[in-house]
């Protein structure tokens, strides 16, 4: 978990009426980012649960985000997905499934990372750039894409999704701008 991305989700759970319950994808807290990166706090109201192919601190349930259970199908209102993408196989199923597992009002939120170097955990296939995502998100009536970082090469793409009607986003699209420009010259 980057600080980045924590300060994302921030405005995202504050501007952003999210349902429950959450599920995260990649939720499991890497050595040395136990607490750091747990995103609970952000949605303290609301049912969470934290998936990952592998058990440790944040994880409750195992589940590859390429397969979910069709049992989840409909079933939650908020997705997160965290720099989790760049390790996932095939994004586009992901994003099929993300789809599925979201209620008809359901919000899909995913970051994932650009100029940054190979980080095997455990392994390490992709990088994105904001095009990449508006084809991620097309299944969706509407989305917001945006990267931060170098205008030509970002460090940071990041998208929400809605499966149905987006809300007013007005205050929301003005504090992700904040967020984008404190980020223009960083390096993540």
């Amino acid at each position: 978990m980057r600080h980045s991305i924590r300060e994302f989700i921030k405005i995202v759970s504050k501007e952003i009426t999210t349902e429950s319950p959450v599920y995260e994808f990649g939720s499991l807290q890497v050595p040395g980012q136990e607490g750091f990166a747990d995103m609970r706090p952000f949605f303290s109201n609301k049912n969470y649960v934290g998936f990952d192919f592998q058990m440790g601190p944040g994880v409750d349930t195992i589940m590859d985000a390429q397969t979910i259970d069709k049992t989840l199908y409909e079933t939650a209102g908020t997705i997160l997905c965290l720099d989790t993408m760049e390790h996932v196989k095939y994004p586009v199923e992901a994003m099929d499934e993300f789809y599925k597992v979201l209620k008809p009002n359901g919000v899909l939120v995913v970051s994932s990372v650009m100029a940054f170097p190979i980080h095997n955990y455990p392994q390490d296939f992709w990088r994105f750039t904001p095009q990449g995502f508006q084809i991620l998100f097309s299944k969706f009536k509407f989305s917001i894409i945006e990267s931060a970082g170098r205008e030509d090469f970002p460090h940071t793409v990041v998208g929400v999704g809605f499966k149905d009607v987006a809300p007013d986003l007005k205050v929301f699209s003005k504090r992700l701008k904040t967020w984008k420009d404190s980020l223009k010259n960083a390096s993540k």
